[in-house]
């Protein structure tokens, strides 16, 4: 079960980029470049801590501020704010995948503010905004030949039992697609065994996985060479970008589609 604090900063960071995103020439963004305007007045009763003073303070504590707070909602506007920008493709990718492929596009989490997301042709398998990611590992399991999601699950590395992963990974059929994506600290616990079974579905970074380093990836059960795609950025106090959280990761490609000379 995800941790009620990280529900409540990640809304906090949904509504906040929801108003960031609104048009320089609204009335609404004045609030980021208006501090104190004048003319504003506080109405009786009301707090005299404003909104964003609130906001800073709330991101303060996991190593951000309504500055840095403002560049993640530029990571992908259209989470907070629909608005058309030119052709589209599946899971907003930079160009279209050619025939016999899945579009992906997947991002770690952020610090331990905003969670992972992963979508696959066009279909968000897991993010914040659909509630079924959290605190360690996050997985989803999709069928290689139809693009069918199989199932999602996450697994908590700091506080939880290494057992259920690697439960899981056991239980993967052969030819099933796997993606992976980290959020807040997912190596705590992860073992020698659990760590193996990830390297089999063709990992070359788990083994070196460690504590907060963001870490995204594709493999699949029974891969035969290892050419999945992986990023891993390794959590470093002098190059942090939130403190004692790396910058996210992300990613996205076209997943050759399985057939039958596949199998």
């Amino acid at each position: 079960m995800r941790q009620i604090t990280c529900i409540f900063r990640e809304c906090q960071l949904w509504h906040y980029g929801y108003v960031a995103c609104f048009p320089e020439d609204d009335p609404a963004h004045r609030i980021f470049s208006d501090e104190d305007p004048r003319g504003w007045t506080r109405p009786r009763g009301c707090p005299r801590n404003t909104w964003l003073r609130q906001i800073d303070s709330h991101f303060r504590r996991v190593g951000l501020d309504h500055v840095s707070a403002l560049g993640i909602t530029g990571w992908e506007p259209k989470e907070f704010r629909h608005d058309p920008e030119g052709p589209s493709y599946k899971c907003d990718l930079s160009r279209p995948c050619p025939p016999e492929s899945f579009a992906f596009k997947m991002k770690s989490g952020i610090a331990n503010v905003l969670g992972p997301k992963i979508c696959l042709e066009d279909n968000i398998l897991m993010s914040g905004v659909r509630n079924n990611v959290g605190r360690g590992l996050n997985i989803a399991l999709v069928n290689r030949s139809t693009g069918i999601p199989i199932k999602t699950a996450y697994f908590d590395m700091w506080a939880g039992d290494v057992k259920l992963l690697i439960n899981f990974l056991k239980s993967i059929e052969e030819g099933t697609l796997v993606m992976m994506a980290t959020f807040d600290e997912s190596s705590t616990k992860l073992n020698e065994e659990a760590r193996k079974l990830i390297s089999d579905l063709g990992s070359l970074s788990i083994n070196k996985l460690g504590l907060r380093d963001n870490w995204i990836f594709v493999g699949a059960k029974g891969i035969k060479r290892k050419r999945p795609f992986e990023q891993h950025l390794v959590n470093n106090a002098d190059t942090n970008k939130y403190e004692a959280w790396p910058d996210f990761v992300e990613m996205e490609g076209c997943i050759q589609i399985r057939t039958d000379q596949d199998a």
